[in-house]
């Protein structure tokens, strides 16, 4: 036997192609999420978005290589993320669009994992009956080049379009007060300290019990710091109803800030306020001038003029956040926030990581 059937060859030939594709989505994603949301503080913690698609990568070269075991070792991280996945949709209350988001990266690998288990019977029999591999190298470790080869090349493109954007970005250092103008909107935000996203303590930290990480704290609890008692540890427990856009424009934290915007004070000074969608979107930046951004409540991403980057005045380069909370409520249960990026999107309001962090305003 010369060579094999296309029975024989096509759930291999497919298994590759489909554990390829699987490897490149997540090499995309995990390269642009690290200069997107993960370009900022020690270099070490940037290289943590490829390790998706590493793991995918020395999966499928384990599977072309050993088929049988790359298999069953490809159908149990894929149903094992599978089900991670949709439990943590159920969480979020999703639809069955959200379900199917991460088909080609979850679901899609216990069916590919399926097609190498049987690779491995064709490949004994195909070997039993005599076959043998072609005798030049690049065709009998075509698998092998083409496994490899894609995903390098897609995270090597993905790098370089983005890689300008980091290279541009502006940062003058000046973490204090800043007034920001132009585009409709004349506004002073709050220094580095409890009006922006700094100065929490551990004990605040602990109240979150997961529903926030990091320093920064929910909408839920921006906008009610100020219902007494006065202070943190106001998330809802599950079945308790969300703060309001009247709680955000009666009780919110930026209205304790002291009118240096370093001290949160025990009693409402109502200098300071949580800015609005349209507010932080007008005022987005690009090489240190207003981008020129419109936001008309249609659509999710921001009408820009120019590039926008994640820069000062209007953002610290090299701390988390990526999003800033809006005061403006998407409906009683989520709530606005604008990306730098131009992007604006909605979680539930007791929700957040560090990446959502906030920023409070007052007039000039």
């Amino acid at each position: 036997m010369t060579s094999p059937t296309w029975r024989q060859a096509f759930p291999g030939r497919c298994a590759v192609f489909f554990v390829t594709l699987t490897t490149a989505l997540w090499v995309f994603w995990g390269t642009a999420e690290m200069f997107y949301e993960g370009w900022w503080g020690p270099w070490y913690q940037r290289p943590v978005y490829l390790i998706p698609g590493g793991v995918c990568l020395l999966m499928s070269l384990v599977a072309v290589a050993w088929p049988r075991v790359g298999g069953w070792l490809i159908i149990a991280i894929g149903a094992a993320f599978t089900t991670w996945w949709w439990m943590l949709q159920a969480r979020r209350g999703a639809t069955l669009v959200g379900y199917l988001t991460m088909f080609p990266v979850s679901a899609l690998l216990v069916l590919t994992g399926i097609l190498f288990l049987l690779e491995a019977n064709f490949r004994k029999r195909r070997r039993d009956s005599g076959w043998q591999p072609p005798a030049q190298w690049w065709r009998s470790n075509f698998r092998f080049l083409f496994t490899l080869g894609l995903p390098l090349l897609v995270g090597i493109v993905t790098a370089a379009a983005n890689l300008p954007s980091i290279l541009a970005r502006v940062d003058d250092g000046d973490r204090g007060a800043r007034l920001i103008e132009g585009n409709g909107v004349r506004l002073v935000w709050a220094p580095a300290g409890p009006g922006w996203g700094k100065d929490f303590s551990p004990r605040v930290k602990s109240q979150f019990r997961g529903l926030v990480r990091g320093e920064f704290p929910s909408w839920d609890e921006i906008a009610r710091y100020g219902q007494e008692p006065v202070g943190y540890g106001k998330n809802p427990g599950p079945g308790m109803p969300h703060a309001t856009a009247a709680d955000m424009a009666a009780t919110d934290l930026c209205k304790y800030l002291s009118a240096d915007g370093l001290t949160l004070m025990p009693e409402a000074q109502s200098i300071w306020q949580m800015p609005t969608a349209d507010e932080i979107v007008r005022s987005l930046t690009y090489r240190g001038k207003n981008a020129g951004c419109s936001w008309d409540r249609t659509t999710l991403q921001a009408d820009c003029a120019h590039w926008t980057n994640k820069e000062t005045p209007l953002w610290d380069p090299n701390r988390a956040p990526i999003y800033y909370w809006a005061a403006d409520e998407f409906d009683a249960e989520r709530a606005y926030y604008v990306g730098w990026a131009g992007w604006l999107g909605y979680e539930p309001k007791s929700w957040g990581n560090s990446r959502h962090g906030f920023r409070c305003v007052r007039e000039p």
